[in-house]
């Protein structure tokens, strides 16, 4: 079994449509100092997450962020574990994002 996370540079988000953008870090820190890309949706590992995983479409593209890319590295493998086959985790987080001067939201 390859043990590999997909992952996709923020370059390659910046330019992706169509996918759907998961964060899934804190509420305060989803409208802290890093901010969070205008089209994700906010869901924190637990109950709200899971039930995302449960009632989304297997097929549906999904990319995983956080702060730096260790939270969401385990979402996306959480995702893979239950069938999901097109999801990625974007590497160096919001941190990266913020470097690349990319649009951001705090609200």
């Amino acid at each position: 079994m390859n043990t590999t996370v997909p992952t996709l540079t923020v370059n390659e988000v910046s330019k992706m449509k169509n996918a759907q953008l998961v964060d899934v870090r804190t509420p305060e820190e989803f409208v802290g100092e890093l901010g969070h890309i205008p089209e994700s949706r906010l869901l924190p590992p637990g109950p709200e997450l899971n039930e995302f995983l449960a009632t989304t479409d297997k097929d549906t593209c999904i990319i995983f962020i956080c702060r730096s890319g260790a939270r969401s590295e385990r979402a996306t493998t959480m995702a893979l574990l239950l069938g999901f086959k097109n999801c990625y985790n974007m590497e160096g987080g919001m941190i990266a994002w913020n470097n690349m001067n990319l649009p951001i939201s705090k609200q």
